[in-house]
């Protein structure tokens, strides 16, 4: 799925304006090519306004304390065949190109176990998809569902028939070390 994105902005005189209207096509790793993202709009630093509604700089797929980011993420059903096995050094370098920093937060002794220094924003906008905390416990989400997720390890599984689709807004936060872990 394509997805339109209008930009506003304002003109030198401080008037509001329509900088962009664009389609943004789906990006998704070759390794995990049931997972699909809009890249929708970030910045690492606080926005100031008034702006001419350029995209502002950021580098990595989490944002940093102080940055956001905005997109759309789908994810196939849970039965969904696996690809062929990749060329693991191909698909690393495919990752780190499309999702910088990701594979830095990915569990890999356990598969789709993450933990960021962000807050996510998710609404559930098509399917359903369960979240999985780092102790097992479970929540099935539906559409019009929302979720705040405050730096918690987690996972997320598609029970469905469908691909779910979520919106997602991330900040930056400050994460300490737990004790213990």
């Amino acid at each position: 799925m394509d997805v339109r994105r209008v930009v506003t902005g304002h003109d030198t005189s401080g008037k509001s304006v329509f900088v962009s209207d664009e389609t943004v096509e789906p990006v998704a790793p070759m390794v995990l090519p049931e997972f699909q993202a809009h890249l929708l709009w970030g910045g690492d630093e606080t926005p100031q306004f008034p702006d001419d509604g350029t995209m502002p700089e950021w580098h990595t797929y989490f944002p940093p304390i102080g940055g956001f980011r905005f997109g759309l993420f789908s994810l196939a059903p849970d039965t969904t065949a696996a690809p062929a096995t990749p060329d693991m050094e191909a698909a690393v370098a495919d990752t780190e190109a499309k999702f910088p920093g990701l594979l830095g937060y990915m569990d890999p002794s356990d598969p789709g176990m993450h933990t960021t220094d962000t807050i996510d924003f998710e609404v559930v906008l098509d399917g359903t998809i369960v979240l999985e905390l780092d102790d097992g416990a479970e929540v099935t989400l539906h559409p019009g569902d929302t979720v705040v997720q405050n730096g918690t390890r987690h996972r997320w599984k598609n029970p469905g028939d469908k691909p779910a689709l979520l919106a997602l807004f991330m900040c930056g936060a400050a994460h300490a070390a737990v004790p213990g872990s």
